[in-house]
């Protein structure tokens, strides 16, 4: 299926890859993708902010959404007299700048293989069907974006979410995306 992937549409799935190591991921989600296409250039931005969305503002938020994981919960911790910033600053005194926030993740991969998650795969195979469907020889970025607008992902409620908070929906997205060239 890859060898019918544009190179812009190869350099989504390279750049997803990147954003997994960046962000310490051990697998590449939806949102790896998401951010990738949105920091990357072509018809995908301009349909995107024609939805009246910025592209880089849902990329940090789908990239926010890679690096939460489970974050302290501030309140809750300060319920059972915790207090959290004192805590943060003794760890970052103790073990250097960010250093609770480090905790846990696993360390970033130097090079190699990150794999897909099923999510992932699903939005990839998607993005051929649409090509099909729109009888296109290729898979371009648009054909990924309404991929992952197709599969149930996170990737996919990060971007509704954005959506939503602008006013618009997924059926707006992605009339803009098919007549995208």
């Amino acid at each position: 299926m890859f060898e019918r992937f544009t190179r812009d549409a190869r350099e989504v799935v390279v750049g997803a890859q990147q954003v997994a190591r960046e962000t310490r991921s051990a697998t590449i989600d939806t949102r790896h993708l998401l951010v990738a296409m949105l920091d990357g250039a072509g018809p995908v931005l301009a349909a995107v902010h024609d939805t009246g969305l910025a592209p880089a503002d849902v990329a940090a938020r789908a990239r926010r959404a890679v690096t939460s994981g489970d974050p302290l919960d501030d309140d809750a911790l300060a319920a059972v007299g915790i207090d959290v910033a004192a805590l943060r600053r003794r760890t970052d005194r103790l073990f250097g700048e960010g250093a609770l926030d480090r905790a846990g993740r696993r360390p970033a991969r130097r090079g190699g293989h990150v794999p897909f998650t099923r999510d992932a795969k699903k939005a990839l195979e998607l993005s051929l069907r649409e090509a099909v469907r729109l009888h296109d020889r290729s898979i371009g970025t648009r054909h990924l974006l309404l991929g992952l607008l197709r599969a149930d992902c996170p990737g996919g409620r990060v971007l509704e979410a954005a959506l939503h908070d602008a006013g618009s929906d997924v059926p707006t997205l992605r009339d803009v995306v098919e007549r995208a060239a």
